[in-house]
C-alpha cells in the first residue's frame, strides 16, 4: 500500500467519528503538514466523500453525517472487478426465488451509487453491457451466510435443521468453522457435535439456524483447507484418474471445465490431469474429444476400459 493511499484511509478513519478537526490537529495525528492535509481532503472529495470546511479561526474539517453507504475507495480494476463479481453470482440464481443470487442481482443494479464520482460511468458502462449466462444452482439464503460466519467467526455453537439427499430431515449441533462455495453449491464445514466428527452440509438444505450463544474452543482443520477437504469428500465415491495428454493446459481446461479435474502444465504442448469421475466411459469419450494423443497413467482399470472400448469400435468399423 502507497503512503498516501495509508495516509488517505487514515485520515478517513478520523473523519469517519463525526468530530470536528481542525487542519493542524489532523496533520499531527497524520505527521504531515497542514498543506498535505488540505490536499487529501480534496483527494476524498474527489473520491465522493463529502467533507465539510469551516475556514478561518476556529476553521475544522468534518464529514458530513448522512445515512447512505458512503463512496468506497475502490481503483479502477476493483470496481470492475466487483460489478463482474456480482453480475457473475446474479447469474446463479433462477429470477425470483430469492436467497444471496437474488440479493447480488439487486446490488448489481445499484452498485454505481456507491462508487466515487470518476468511476461511476465505467462502472455503469460495465453494468449496462455485461451478460451472466444463468446456470442453475440451489438458492442459499443470505442471512443463514451471514448467520453462519458470525457464528464461526466468534466461534459459537450453531443447532439446526438439515435435509439429506434422500429427504431424511435431522436437528444438528455443530461447531461451523467454515463455508465453502464449490460446483455452483454452498456447503458448511463444521465439527458434528453429536457425532463427533467433521462433517460437510448443503446450505441449501439446512434451515431453522439458532445460535444458542455457547462457545467452542476451535479445532485444527482435517486438511489444509475447508476446499480441499470438501473436495476430498464429494470425490470419495468417485474414480480417480491420472492423465497425460499432448495438448496445451488451457485447451484441455476449457475442454473439461465442468468437470472436477486438476490440469499440470508439463510443457507448452503438454499436460497432465488428475480427475475424479463418475464413470471411465464418460472421460474417454471426453479425452476422445480432444483430437489429441494421451496416455494413461493410472489406475489399471481405466486402462482395461481403453483397451476395452477400442476393440468395441474396432469391430463397429468392421
Amino acid at each position: 500500500m502507497s503512503d498516501v493511499t495509508r495516509r488517505l484511509l487514515e485520515l478517513l478513519a478520523h473523519l469517519q467519528t463525526g468530530r470536528r478537526f481542525s487542519g493542524p490537529e489532523l496533520a499531527a495525528r497524520l505527521e504531515t503538514s497542514p498543506r498535505t492535509v488540505r490536499r487529501d481532503v480534496e483527494r476524498l472529495r474527489d473520491y465522493g466523500y463529502p467533507v465539510t470546511t469551516q475556514p478561518g479561526p476556529g476553521g475544522f474539517y468534518r464529514l458530513a453525517a448522512g445515512q447512505a453507504l458512503p463512496p468506497m475507495v475502490f481503483d479502477d480494476e476493483e470496481a470492475v472487478a466487483t460489478v463482474v463479481g456480482l453480475g457473475v453470482l446474479a447469474g446463479s440464481a433462477p429470477p425470483d426465488t430469492g436467497g444471496i443470487g437474488s440479493a447480488a442481482d439487486r446490488a448489481f443494479g445499484k452498485i454505481d451509487q456507491f462508487l466515487p464520482k470518476r468511476l461511476r460511468a465505467r462502472a455503469g458502462a460495465v453494468r449496462a453491457t455485461f451478460e451472466a449466462a444463468a446456470q442453475t444452482a440451489p438458492p442459499v439464503n443470505a442471512e443463514a451466510l451471514a448467520t453462519l460466519a458470525a457464528a464461526a467467526a466468534r466461534h459459537e455453537h450453531v443447532t439446526f435443521g438439515y435435509t439429506t439427499r434422500d429427504g431424511t430431515t435431522s436437528q444438528r449441533r455443530a461447531e461451523p468453522y467454515r463455508q465453502v462455495h464449490l460446483h455452483l453449491r454452498w456447503y458448511l464445514l463444521a465439527w458434528d457435535r453429536d457425532r463427533a466428527d467433521w462433517r460437510t452440509f448443503r446450505l441449501d438444505r439446512i434451515s431453522g439456524i439458532a445460535v444458542p450463544g455457547t462457545r467452542f474452543e476451535p479445532r485444527p482443520l482435517p486438511a489444509e483447507s475447508a476446499a480441499e477437504y470438501l473436495r476430498g469428500k464429494l470425490s470419495e465415491p468417485k474414480h480417480r484418474a491420472v492423465v497425460t495428454i499432448h495438448a496445451p493446459a488451457p485447451r484441455v481446461a476449457d475442454a473439461l471445465k465442468f468437470s472436477d479435474c486438476a490440469v499440470e502444465p508439463l510443457g507448452p504442448q503438454r499436460c497432465r490431469i488428475t480427475t475424479w469421475v463418475d464413470s471411465f466411459e464418460w472421460l474417454v469419450l471426453n479425452l476422445a474429444f480432444l483430437d489429441a494423443d494421451f496416455a494413461v497413467e493410472e489406475p489399471e482399470e481405466f486402462r482395461d476400459r481403453c483397451r476395452e472400448l477400442a476393440r468395441r469400435l474396432g469391430r463397429a468399423g468392421d
